[in-house]
């Protein structure tokens, strides 16, 4: 079965069948509602301190690699999870782009706010960075498994490293939850937002901490 918003946002399941044979009804006319698109917002961040071992004036430079999506994420379609592990999206919503690179851009923004970084720039910058952080997608769908109203999950594995000789700085899992107020597209994608923001403000405290404890043991030329 597909989701489809309804009237005054709510939501409303009707069969698949339904919308295949409304689809074909005519060469030049359908009655499947159009698309409608949504974004997500990057969470509000304090400017954080640079970090205390590195020498005042030195580049502390961060490129965003395009991130790894699990299978059935690289889909600009908004992923639910139903009962008896069974795949489903919202019908007739959607990202503004493909989650990859909708996490990309968010990840980018959240990470320039902390402070923490002289620059972030995504994977098609032309300037070189000094460190690199990789990002694998393990979830970021509304599940419906424990009940009519969804819970949002976002879990992200993340890997911070040296440029230079590929060093692992640091590894780690940030994570986010959230649940929807109420089974309609707008309380989902609010329930996205919280929980993508609480997983990019942990990416982005992780990450710092991380950068501050390498520039602490790190030797003078490495710094």
């Amino acid at each position: 079965m597909k989701y489809l918003p309804g009237a005054a946002g709510g939501t409303r399941v009707i069969p698949l069948l339904g919308v295949l044979l409304s689809g074909c009804s005519g060469l030049f006319h359908s009655t499947t509602p159009p698309a409608q698109t949504y974004y997500l917002r990057a969470p509000i961040t304090s400017t954080a301190a640079p970090p205390a071992a590195t020498p005042a004036g030195a580049s502390v430079s961060l490129r965003v690699e395009p991130p790894i999506a699990g299978p059935g994420l690289d889909t600009a379609r908004i992923l639910l999870v139903q009962a008896d592990h069974r795949m489903n999206f919202y019908a007739a919503s959607r990202w503004p782009a493909p989650a990859p690179q909708l996490i990309e851009a968010l990840v980018v923004e959240t990470l320039r706010a902390s402070g923490t970084w002289s620059s972030v720039q995504d994977a098609t910058s032309a300037f070189p960075a000094q460190y690199l952080l990789q990002i694998t997608m393990r979830r970021f769908d509304a599940d419906y498994s424990g009940g009519a109203l969804p819970e949002v999950h976002v879990v992200f594995d993340c890997t911070l490293g040296r440029r230079e000789g590929h060093e692992v700085i640091a590894s780690f899992v940030v994570q986010g939850t959230a649940s929807a107020a109420a089974d309609r597209m707008g309380d989902v994608v609010t329930a996205f937002e919280q929980a993508t923001g609480a997983a990019l403000t942990s990416l982005s405290q992780q990450a710092g901490e991380a950068l501050r404890e390498r520039a602490e043991h790190a030797a003078p030329s490495e710094r």
